[in-house]
C-alpha cells in the first residue's frame, strides 16, 4: 500500500554523528566562571564609582578564581562604563549581591569550597553595604 522509505530519517542521522558532550562538572565550571565573571564586571564598576582598596582586593581574588576555573585563561576586564558615578553604587551593590548568590549556589552544587567561600563573603559584604545605606 505505501512505498517504503528509501532514505535515512533526519532523526536517525543525528544519532550517528559524533557530537562532543561535556560532563556535568564541566558545565558547572562554565556556569560558575560566568557568574564570577559577571560579579567581577560589577565589582570593577563599583571600583570606578566608589574607590576602595577592599574592592580592589575582591576584584583580584574573583579574577583568580575565574582564571582557575577557565584553565589559566585570565578574564577580560573592560573599563568601567559609569565614569565613577557614586549614585550608581546602591544598584551595583544590589546586582553584585545577586550575582554572588548565584555563584554561591553553583559553587555549592559543584562542591568548590574556595569559590563558595569567596561568593559567600562577597554576598555578605554587599548585603552589609546595602543595610548601611538603607539605615
Amino acid at each position: 500500500m505505501y512505498e517504503p522509505i528509501r532514505t535515512k530519517s533526519v532523526h536517525s542521522m543525528a544519532a550517528d554523528q559524533e557530537v562532543p558532550h561535556r560532563s556535568r562538572a564541566e558545565e558547572l565550571d562554565i556556569r560558575l566562571a560566568g557568574h564570577l565573571t559577571a560579579l567581577l564586571t560589577v565589582t570593577d564598576e563599583l571600583r570606578a564609582a566608589v574607590p576602595d582598596p577592599a574592592l580592589d582586593d575582591a576584584a583580584e581574588r574573583i579574577a583568580d578564581q575565574v582564571t582557575r576555573l577557565r584553565g589559566g585563561a585570565y578574564p577580560l576586564r573592560a573599563a568601567p562604563t559609569g565614569g565613577g558615578d557614586p549614585s550608581r553604587a546602591p544598584r551595583l551593590h544590589q546586582r553584585a549581591r545577586m550575582l554572588a548568590g548565584s555563584a554561591l549556589a553553583v559553587a555549592t552544587s559543584r562542591s568548590d569550597r574556595a569559590a563558595a567561600a569567596l561568593a559567600a563573603e562577597r554576598m555578605e559584604t554587599h548585603a552589609a553595604v546595602q543595610e548601611l545605606a538603607s539605615a
